[in-house]
């Protein structure tokens, strides 16, 4: 197994903060941007797939910082958004978020993460969403963040025992569902669409036009 060096390190996380500054020029300076990038940084320090980490990190800290931003203000017009919690984030948290994304059509931000963040994605999930035509093979299990989860309109967790912070006006909700983990695809279908009707009725919640 390959390991980021100190130097691959640097230029990782220089890197993101060079384009999230970018990014969000006149909402936040590098001094609030590159501790969000090191802390995403540091949460994949045991991601079992390393060639992806310059990525993982970079997505992260972007939703992490968008979240931030909402909070404080500066983003007033972000379309409801939904976060999907589950212990590993690597199987029913995935899924939901992939039909999420896939049925709202852009029109709710999608967010998933774990409590002990597994480190790659469970793979019967994976293939399961892929015979729907929904790809998920390039998300990633990372953690929830205290401000997404401020953040978000909706929190979910997967009947796994999770728990999140508690902010008020925020809608909770535990869909009981089977674990994938060890499951061959054949099992994990059912779980899959057992989730997607889930989604489809809180998509209706949300009462927007999709078409």
């Amino acid at each position: 197994m390959s390991f980021v060096q100190p130097t691959e390190e640097h230029e990782i996380i220089d890197s993101a903060v060079n384009q999230l500054s970018r990014k969000y020029a006149g909402k936040f300076d590098q001094s609030d941007i590159l501790p969000v990038v090191k802390e995403s940084y540091k949460s994949f320090a045991d991601a079992k797939v390393r060639t992806f980490i310059a990525v993982f990190t970079s997505r992260y800290a972007d939703d992490r910082l968008r979240a931030l931003a909402k909070n404080r203000g500066l983003i007033t017009d972000a379309p409801p958004s939904v976060l999907f919690v589950c212990v590993h984030n690597a199987g029913r948290s995935q899924m939901a978020a992939g039909w999420l994304r896939h049925l709202s059509r852009g029109k709710i931000e999608v967010y998933s993460g774990g409590s002990l963040p597994g480190k790659d994605l469970n793979e019967s999930a994976v293939e399961a969403m892929r015979e729907v035509g929904i790809d998920i093979a390039n998300e990633f299990p990372k953690p929830f963040a205290v401000e997404i989860v401020q953040a978000a309109d909706v929190v979910i967790t997967m009947g796994c025992g999770d728990t999140c912070p508690i902010f008020p006006g925020k809608r909770y909700e535990d869909w009981a569902l089977d674990d994938p983990a060890g499951l061959g695809v054949e099992a994990v279908r059912q779980i899959r669409d057992d989730i997607r009707r889930r989604v489809e009725d809180l998509i209706s919640d949300f009462a927007i036009n999709f078409k």
